[in-house]
């Protein structure tokens, strides 16, 4: 039975405006973190791909991170659709990223959501793609494991063109995020497409996310996926409740999605505390690489000595190489950038940051970040 867009309201003591209420703080905080920029964005890359491999797994994707991260670090001579499918939704984030600010959320956007979602995988039941990518199904449906039914394909065009509406509509700004988590929902009730509805829709609320302000290019992470990827269960249970289109089970669902997003913005923005990522993960995952004999004990000399200032030239290095010419500082320092653990702050720059999206210090840092709660806890990386 086709129900209204049901936009509560929250009474003024309950839990949903406390959280409302904080996140909207959390919105509006100006990030002064000491994180230098470009160490920054790598880690933004590393959380980007995280939000993938969480949206895949969701979805049955098999796939571990350390698994998934071997093939950044050594591309395999054939990529399994498994793989193709993260990487897909890694196209999908940065395609948001390119675009959300300057465009609508509109029909158009969620069809290029889609396409790039489900490019070069083969439909179902062979894989995870759809045979009309970015077109709204023509067939009826059921999901699989829910006692939902999605509405009839003829309702699917008027449904969506209301979705589109409320999520562009003009409300008053306390109700931008209820109407994230809401949007949120409602999408998955009416699975407007043949296949990849989860994976679309968790890109969607990324989206709406960033274009309210939760901006990923002036200092923040989000990764909202690891909201619904942590306990699946209690993410369908939650999309079942609302599903009953009453207040109830709206405000329960809307509780889930907001106290998920608090949580996760307030763990991950710790990263922008230099002194933190440091000491908990960039000074142990060198020492881990140097353990496994991934670096030499110079290399990690080096890079320990670049995480302790953030910012190195090659003068802070001089008692690394006592009764060495300066010459044979740059060579290792032009060494370091050739493997792709050094980074210069600017072209021709003299100054150095530390770089770890290499096959030297990406593992290292990946477990790190497990160990320190920031992937998911069924995850281990032991590699």
């Amino acid at each position: 039975m086709e129900k209204d867009i049901l936009l509560i309201q929250p009474a003024f003591d309950s839990i949903l405006t406390d959280l409302i209420i904080e996140l909207d703080y959390l919105r509006k905080k100006s990030l002064e973190g000491s994180t230098h920029g470009l160490v920054f964005f790598q880690l933004k890359n590393i959380f980007h791909t995280l939000e993938s491999i969480g949206s895949a797994r969701i979805e049955g994707n098999n796939t571990t991170i350390a698994e998934y991260i071997e093939t950044k670090i050594e591309e395999p001579d054939n990529i399994s659709n498994n793989i193709r499918e993260i990487r897909n939704l890694e196209n999908a984030m940065q395609f948001i990223e390119d675009n959300v600010k300057d465009y609508p959320i509109n029909r158009l956007f969620i069809s290029e959501i889609h396409k790039k979602i489900v490019e070069n995988l083969p439909a179902p039941p062979d894989g995870e793609g759809d045979n009309t990518p970015g077109i709204y199904r023509k067939h009826n449906v059921r999901i699989h494991k829910s006692s939902h039914i999605p509405p009839d394909f003829l309702l699917i065009d008027a449904l969506m063109d209301e979705l589109v509406g409320f999520v562009n509509n003009e409300d008053s700004p306390k109700y931008d995020l209820l109407k994230s988590a809401i949007a949120h929902h409602r999408f998955v009730w009416i699975h407007p497409f043949s296949n990849g509805n989860g994976r679309t829709v968790r890109m969607l609320t990324y989206a709406m996310l960033v274009k309210l302000g939760f901006n990923v290019n002036i200092g923040r992470i989000l990764n909202p996926t690891a909201i619904f990827c942590s306990n699946r269960n209690d993410y369908y249970d939650h999309l079942s409740k609302a599903d009953l289109g009453n207040n109830d089970g709206i405000e329960s669902w809307c509780i889930y999605v907001l106290k998920g997003l608090k949580d996760e913005i307030q763990k991950i923005d710790k990263l922008c505390d230099y002194d933190y990522l440091k000491d908990t993960i960039l000074i142990p995952a060198i020492k881990f690489s140097l353990e496994r004999e991934v670096i030499t004990d110079l290399e990690a000399k080096i890079l320990i000595r670049v995480v302790e200032k953030q910012v190195i030239q090659a003068n802070h290095l001089k008692d690394i190489f006592k009764g060495k010419f300066s010459s044979e500082i740059s060579r290792q320092i032009k060494r370091l950038i050739e493997k792709k653990m050094l980074l210069p702050e600017a072209d021709g720059a003299r100054k150095y940051v530390l770089r770890f999206d290499n096959n030297y210090l990406l593992r290292g840092i990946i477990k790190m970040l497990g160990q320190n709660g920031f992937l998911p806890t069924n995850e281990k990386f032991d590699s």
